[in-house]
């Protein structure tokens, strides 16, 4: 008899939940979304069942689900994702931390050799995945999201909700990452604008903006 449900709420995982004997919709065991439908917003149907995304909170769905099948540490709750930011089937970033002091969040998401992360970027296509140690401290939390890049300075602008990064010149290519992907997963999963310059970026940058304040009539001359 084939099981059945009313609703699936990522049913890229439909695959994934057959394995594990999940109460699902009956499909072809083989059966996987593309990757284009992951992170969709159009309902589709299958045997009649209408299927819908919801965007982010999907793709976390989706990570939490093959994170408790893959790391038991998780499944527990011992480890917590608190937050992920994603760009399906290219590279995600997850933020993690222990309720346990003795388990380390990183180590045993990532596995004995990596075994673990191995497979659930063998459900996700090869997807990249960035295993980030949570903490509440921006100023640590920042650098950590950014690996494997070296950060040299974080400063915050908590009103601007902005924060501008310093590197190395030798580090600023792999801090940005390929077409801005690194920075621009990192400011997601932080929730923060990160910016991401040298230091000769940021003195060209006070210079100018010093020109141009000199340029107001009326302010007196620093």
């Amino acid at each position: 008899r084939r099981p059945k449900i009313d609703r699936i709420a990522c049913p890229w995982l439909v695959r994934r939940f057959i394995d594990a004997n999940a109460r699902i919709l009956y499909v072809d065991p083989e059966f996987v979304l593309p990757v284009a439908h992951e992170t969709g917003a159009v309902p589709f149907d299958i045997e009649g069942v209408e299927i819908s995304h919801e965007g982010e909170r999907c793709s976390f769905d989706t990570m939490l689900k093959l994170f408790e099948l893959e790391v038991p540490e998780v499944a527990e709750r011992i480890i917590e994702i608190k937050a992920l930011a994603r760009e399906a089937g290219y590279r995600t970033k997850v933020a993690v931390s222990s309720i346990d002091t003795k388990v380390d969040a990183v180590g045993a998401c990532v596995g004995v050799r990596g075994s673990r992360i191995k497979n659930i970027v063998e459900e996700l296509n090869g997807e990249r995945i960035d295993i980030v140690r949570w903490n509440d401290s921006l100023q640590v939390l920042i650098p950590n999201a950014l690996q494997p890049a070296a950060i040299s300075e974080v400063q915050l602008y908590p009103r601007l909700g902005r924060a501008i990064v310093l590197v190395q010149e030798d580090q600023l290519s792999l801090a940005i990452g390929k077409r801005g992907q690194n920075v621009r997963l990192a400011s997601k999963l932080v929730g923060w604008d990160v910016e991401i310059m040298t230091y000769d970026e940021l003195n060209r940058s006070l210079d100018k903006s010093q020109l141009l304040f000199q340029q107001i009539p009326g302010l007196p001359d620093s």
